[in-house]
């Protein structure tokens, strides 16, 4: 949250809501890195997420003077989030739907041998890190959208499940009981499958050119390690601006964090540098 306090965040925001464009920029700047990386998680790459993220910001911007306060403003803004990925269609996996059962074949059957080197000069310890971040980014795709998002908001965010049932829309009962089956589900496909975080037979360095040739990396576009990481220092403010969370914290050490793409940054700047902002503002 960039180290600003929640009572001041309510300041900016209604500082915002009443067109002073220094708070709203300031406001917007607080969460984008909340907001982009809740995208990644459930839509699987950085463009579709940088694109999810554009809309989301530009919602939360047109409705900052409904938000009353009534929760910590992250959870608002998480809402607004949740509610608007979970109905997204526009992203890759949206047309091409994924399964464990899928995943798990492709690892055990997947013709790796014979390819040849397609890694064009680029480390290959660098390529298998990216292909370890892509490959369990886009393994969640193999859940179906709420179960994603359950586990995202329980695993990476830590969100209290009083919090996160009322985004949800489910009883913190519910919330837990799912979150605890869901994470299950995946402890248990990375422990039978993946070497990296289980005791299966499959090594990203082994795949990196089977990955490369099947378009799921490129030597020339890394995503994922090209990206800055958000200490943890800062998720643990927004743990603590969401209220309270509780003790049902698993760690999975693939779910990091990463600052905005400044393509997103630039968008934003560009949205509140330009007319469009007065035109929203005056509507």
């Amino acid at each position: 949250m960039d180290n600003i306090k929640n009572k001041e965040l309510l300041s900016l925001v209604e500082q915002a809501a009443a067109g002073d464009k220094n708070a709203l920029e300031t406001v917007i700047l607080s969460v984008q890195d909340l907001v982009f990386n809740l995208s990644l998680r459930m839509l699987g790459t950085f463009p579709d997420a940088e694109d999810a993220s554009q809309d989301i910001l530009l919602k939360v911007i047109t409705h900052l003077s409904s938000f009353k306060g009534e929760s910590s403003f992250s959870t608002w803004v998480f809402s607004i989030a949740v509610n608007h990925l979970k109905n997204y269609k526009k992203h890759m996996f949206a047309k091409f739907p994924l399964s464990f059962e899928f995943y798990g074949d492709d690892i055990l059957n997947g013709k790796i041998d014979g390819i040849p080197d397609l890694t064009q000069d680029v480390e290959k310890s660098i390529l298998a890190e990216e292909l370890k971040m892509s490959c369990t980014n886009v393994m969640l795709q193999c859940l179906d959208v709420e179960s994603r998002c359950i586990f995202i908001l329980g695993t990476m965010f830590k969100v209290d499940s009083r919090i996160a049932g009322d985004i949800l829309g489910i009883t913190p009962e519910a919330y837990r009981q799912r979150l605890s089956r869901i994470r299950k589900k995946m402890a248990d496909f990375l422990g039978g499958y993946c070497g990296e975080y289980g005791s299966g037979k499959c090594r990203c360095i082994n795949r990196v050119n089977y990955a490369i040739q099947n378009h799921r990396i490129s030597p020339t576009h890394l995503d994922f390690t090209a990206a800055t990481p958000i200490s943890p220092e800062t998720m643990l403010e927004v743990k603590e601006a969401m209220e309270s969370i509780d003790d049902l914290s698993e760690e999975f050490s693939f779910c990091k964090t990463y600052q905005s793409p400044e393509a997103l940054k630039r968008f934003i700047q560009k949205f509140l540098d330009g007319t469009a902002l007065s035109v929203v503002q005056n509507a």
